[in-house]
């Protein structure tokens, strides 16, 4: 009982990780040290990825005494750590309060892409997607979104000054939830990944994306500025307000509208237009030549990233054919787009696009039903 009220009382002291280096410099008088202190601090963290107050031994022993009283150094937890035959490798984290998320890391030559969770559960519910069919619990912090990015680091010994030699070169805010609707936290974890005295991933290998968060979409070219997606998926309300349902509140017209005034849309940087090949459902050429229409009607810069469906227990769609997928691909191009299509990596591990979901809710309905199918007590 004494360790968990111990652990109870470590994890209501501020995480330093998350803090600006504003609100960390901020932090230092209140202890009796020197603002100063906190780059001191940043630089252990962010740039060396120090996991205890001891690794600091530029400090003073006093010091490295004092501060466990005051804060703390959390990652997630990890619970698992999957790698797949294609190299993608998947965790799944524990938080301080038992929920769960997980992150992807996707490595090609030369480059490495970072998929990190924005939130436990997801409120949107899209329907060919698996994380949506775990309810929404709550916003992650901006130290529990960074933390994903520090453990993936420290599991690729990633903890490298040259840029050019670091296996982690993008972030993609893709996993569970939708970033807009935690928009706060997205951008003050965005800033400190961005910041270029400590993690120091380039905006521009940054990419956010959105289901349709229409009123943030102008925050987030103006306060992230940050390379943005849309998850789109379909070129007629009808359809889209199935396969995404938030269409039925932003609908097309509102959304491509939106996305046209995106700064990065304005200075002629491509946006990334997600489409997921879903056999007879949009994956006909229709549906292609209707997207480009829609592309040159709101005058949008795009690129469509063609995504073969992944499948899932419990769902009903299938995956558009190698044909259905190159004869869309091939009308988007005729019209001018780039539309190259995704080659499915770490479908083995459950970690391939739509497919992200925590175990918490899968042990509690395992639990659930064990109980039921228990004999009561004669």
């Amino acid at each position: 009982m004494t360790d968990v009220l111990s652990t109870q009382a470590h994890n209501t002291l501020p995480n330093l990780i998350g803090m600006s280096p504003d609100q960390m410099a901020e932090a230092m008088p209140v202890i009796g040290e020197k603002p100063f202190r906190a780059k001191q601090l940043w630089n252990w963290i962010y740039i060396r990825g120090a996991k205890s107050f001891d690794e600091m031994t530029n400090l003073s022993k006093a010091m490295r005494e004092k501060l466990p009283q005051h804060f703390r150094l959390s990652r997630p937890e990890v619970v698992r750590h999957l790698i797949s035959t294609d190299g993608t490798q998947k965790w799944l984290f524990r938080l301080d309060d038992g929920n769960e998320v997980e992150a992807v890391f996707i490595p090609e030559d030369g480059r490495g892409a970072l998929c990190i969770s924005s939130q436990v559960g997801c409120t949107l519910n899209c329907d060919f997607c698996n994380t949506g069919t775990q309810r929404m619990v709550r916003n992650l912090t901006a130290g529990e979104i960074v933390g994903q990015l520090l453990v993936a680091r420290d599991d690729n010994d990633d903890w490298v000054a040259e840029r050019e030699k670091r296996k982690i070169t993008n972030i993609v805010m893709m996993g569970m939830g939708e970033p807009l609707m935690n928009f706060d936290n997205v951008r003050d974890a965005l800033n400190i990944i961005k910041n270029d005295a400590g993690i120091s991933i380039s905006r521009r290998r940054i990419t956010l994306s959105t289901a349709g968060v229409v009123p943030q979409i102008k925050r987030c070219g103006d306060e992230i500025d940050v390379d943005l997606a849309v998850s789109l998926h379909a070129a007629r309300d009808e359809l889209r307000n199935v396969l995404v349902p938030i269409n039925k509140k932003y609908p097309l017209d509102e959304l491509l509208k939106a996305v046209a005034a995106y700064p990065g849309a304005r200075n002629s940087r491509r946006i990334t237009m997600e489409y997921v090949m879903i056999k007879d459902v949009n994956d006909s050429p229709e549906d292609a030549r209707l997207l480009a229409k829609l592309m040159k009607k709101y005058n949008i810069p795009a690129k469509f990233n063609l995504i073969p469906f992944n499948p899932w227990p419990g769902t009903d769609y299938e995956t558009s054919s190698n044909n259905a997928c190159h004869r869309f691909s091939s009308i988007l191009n005729d019209l001018g787009y780039s539309a190259p299509i995704r080659s499915p990596r770490g479908r083995d591990i459950m970690a391939a696009c739509g497919q992200l979901k925590s175990d918490s809710e899968n042990q509690k309905l395992k639990a659930i039903q064990a109980k039921r199918e228990t004999p009561a007590a004669q």
